[in-house]
């Protein structure tokens, strides 16, 4: 009996050896970030500690169950597909995709990886998704619900500023901006606006079309998003109140660093709540089968500091609204 039992042991561990050792070899999970922003950039290194914070909460802990490989494109698009390649051989396990274009470019280089949007404008719009219920294919994620929201922000601008006639659009060669400047134009005749699209290829840039700008007599400006976009935001808003121009964001932090409005979800928070489909297909979910999210709350911010320095009154109706105003 004594030997059948050592038999059986024996034979067991046999059986148990090779899994046990896969189990040791397997190690941390391994996560892709993928930006095309540029690495020590506020609004770029912001965006990937609400991700790498959003999952701490949920239990991976760096170096230890999960391991981060960062890619930054520097604001260079055609450097993307270089990036996500190296993700691809590096056998990520899920791939973070921050905007649109870093999606777009991880979409090309593989159908099989996951892939979680860390905020998209239109996600079914860009083709990423066939809907928000059902996204199918290897992405899913949040959307930031940008394209439904450029009518509103040009009735507040047209709310703030009753008379003013001509705005300028800052975008990029993003085609998600092609797209909102469509809806755009054809939302601004309904508030007696007539637009100017203003590209910007960079930082050295903003001079150049600001002067421009100046010479155009615009009579406020609104910001597309996007992350090259974003880290140029602090600066637009300076040279935006150097010219005394009402300047309208997405994102609330540009507000704070000057700007007089913005209307739009919470980016970081957003970008946070992602770090729960990382983690639910690190646990074994499907993309396919996880719902794309869109904000719940959307806030409206205004820089009372701004507006006096522009010298503008703003409503007593609208600072009623404001979700939040900073004096």
């Amino acid at each position: 009996m004594r030997l059948i039992g050592l038999a059986v042991i024996l034979a067991v561990s046999v059986i148990l050896a090779p899994l046990v050792g896969e189990a040791q070899q397997a190690g941390p999970s391994k996560v892709g970030l993928l930006f095309l922003g540029t690495a020590g950039i506020d609004s770029t290194e912001r965006s990937g500690i609400a991700v790498r914070e959003g999952l701490r909460e949920l239990g991976w802990v760096d170096n230890q169950n999960i391991h981060f490989q960062h890619r930054y494109a520097g604001g260079f698009r055609d450097r993307l597909d270089q990036l996500v390649s190296e993700l691809v051989k590096g056998k990520v396990d899920v791939i973070v995709a921050f905007g649109t274009e870093a999606t777009r470019a991880a979409r090309r280089a593989t159908s099989k990886i996951p892939i979680v949007m860390a905020g998209v404008g239109d996600p079914v719009r860009a083709g990423f998704i066939a809907s928000l219920s059902r996204p199918g294919g290897n992405t899913t994620g949040v959307s930031l619900l940008n394209q439904e929201l450029w009518p509103k922000r040009l009735e507040l601008i047209k709310e703030v500023v009753p008379a003013a006639m001509r705005v300028a659009v800052v975008s990029t060669p993003d085609p998600q901006h092609a797209e909102s400047l469509k809806l755009l134009v054809g939302a601004a005749p309904r508030f007696g606006l007539e637009l100017r699209n203003v590209l910007v290829s960079g930082q050295g840039d903003l001079d150049r079309v600001f002067a421009d700008i100046g010479k155009g007599r615009v009579d406020a400006l609104l910001v597309q998003p996007s992350p090259d976009i974003n880290e140029m935001g602090g600066r637009i808003a300076q040279l935006a109140e150097r010219q005394r121009l009402p300047s309208m964001f997405a994102w609330s932090q540009f507000v704070e660093a000057g700007g007089l409005m913005s209307y739009g979800a919470d980016l970081y928070g957003l970008q946070r709540h992602a770090a729960s489909y990382v983690d639910k297909i690190l646990k074994g979910a499907k993309p396919a089968d996880l719902p794309v999210e869109q904000p719940t709350k959307l806030e409206l911010v205004i820089n009372l500091k701004t507006a006096k320095a522009i010298g503008l009154t703003i409503p007593q109706s609208l600072l009623l609204r404001a979700d939040q105003v900073i004096e």
